[in-house]
């Protein structure tokens, strides 16, 4: 199960996108592109995701 927060990358935002680990990349890249305007592509929010587990 994978989990990203808003807050963990510099938002002021209590939104915690959780589950399976595309269902996350999808929900948090619709997330910060309706909510903040940031269009982050998939492979950098597997990059995120990468990152908080240590790999």
């Amino acid at each position: 199960m994978a989990k990203l927060k808003c807050m963990d990358y510099g938002f002021e935002c209590d939104f915690v996108a959780e589950g399976e680990i595309e269902k996350v990349i999808e929900d948090f890249r619709n997330h910060t592109d309706e909510e903040h305007g940031i269009d982050y592509s998939k492979e950098a929010i597997m990059q995120f995701l990468l990152r908080k587990s240590g790999l």
